[in-house]
């Protein structure tokens, strides 16, 4: 059977093993989000035999250096692995603000202790001693002092036990920015531009947004925020407010009982549509096969999608 070693940590697995399988059962934290290749929140250094389902997840300098994304590699030799140490390598941050956006919605603000230059949608790796979990970044470089994270607290998890009692200067370790399928690009200007989103994925979108709107977007823009019931709209006050300010800008806030009318009714009206889908990913699944049977190419669509898990 193959071995796996981290460290001076050895162990057997299973030829085949999910090789972020078996670094976390075994206690080695490596946090993820999507499991699909496009987060890079798994990725580690390997030296050894492992068979890589997405090696164009990676650009080939990376890989020559021997980063993969754990979640995309099969153990079938012996490997060694090198997992990312937070005190070692991780950058210091402050929380500078800690908010309840709503009932279950946490906006946690913080102050890196150097500068990150980002860009609205990107992951960012958190981590609260040994205990990390990737989100996607809400705030905006140009006009955020800060990086804002929305934080879904309604199942209790390692890190959300951890968050919910967070104050005002309390430390953080920052790992590296990683991945994001969702961005702004500038050649969109005049294209229509939908922002659909579940749950806290309208916290990149957020982002997103206002990233469009300071560009001037000229397009129409869409924004569909889908929730369980109405509390859950928890930035239905500052969308509105955009709203009034941008003609272009439209917000439809949905409901969970909602949903099958208000996708059955939903129409592209222009080939030229991008979408930009986050959340759930039965969620996302839904908003997606409806808008490929409405006629939006697959090329135009982006996701990026939030897996549940107790972390």
């Amino acid at each position: 059977m193959p071995e796996l070693h981290v460290g001076e940590r050895h162990w057997s697995v299973s030829t085949g093993s999910n090789l972020l399988d078996a670094l976390n059962q075994a206690g080695v934290a490596v946090p993820y989000s999507c499991r699909a290749g496009s987060c890079h929140a798994c990725l580690v250094r390997c030296l050894g035999e492992v068979e890589d389902a997405r090696p164009d997840a990676l650009s080939p300098a990376q890989r020559q250096d021997g980063w993969r994304l754990a979640c995309q590699c099969q153990v079938t030799g012996d490997v060694r692995v090198e997992a990312f140490d937070p005190l070692r390598e991780g950058l210091p941050a402050q929380v500078v603000g800690a908010d309840w956006l709503n009932a279950t919605v946490l906006r946690l603000r913080l102050q890196p202790e150097r500068g990150l230059r980002y860009r609205a949608g990107q992951h960012l790796v958190l981590w609260a001693g040994q205990v990390a979990r990737p989100y996607s970044l809400a705030s905006l470089p140009q006009e955020d002092a800060f990086l804002e994270v929305h934080i879904d607290c309604r199942l209790p998890g390692e890190f959300c036990d951890i968050a919910r009692q967070m104050q005002v200067g309390d430390p953080l370790r920052l790992g590296e920015l990683r991945g994001g399928a969702l961005q702004y690009d500038p050649d969109w200007q005049s294209r229509p531009l939908w922002l659909l989103a579940t749950g806290t994925g309208l916290g990149p979108l957020w982002g997103v947004l206002r990233e469009a709107l300071r560009q001037d977007h000229q397009g129409a823009i869409r924004v569909i925020h889908l929730a369980h019931d109405v509390d859950g709209h928890y930035l239905a006050e500052p969308l509105a407010a955009l709203a009034v300010s941008h003609p272009n800008l439209t917000v439809e806030l949905w409901t969970a009982a909602q949903l099958p009318q208000a996708l059955a009714q939903l129409r592209v009206v222009s080939r030229q549509t991008l979408a930009l889908l986050c959340g759930h990913p039965a969620s996302v699944e839904a908003f997606s096969k409806r808008l490929f049977l409405a006629g939006l190419p697959r090329n135009q669509l982006l996701a990026d999608v939030f897996l549940p898990r107790g972390i």
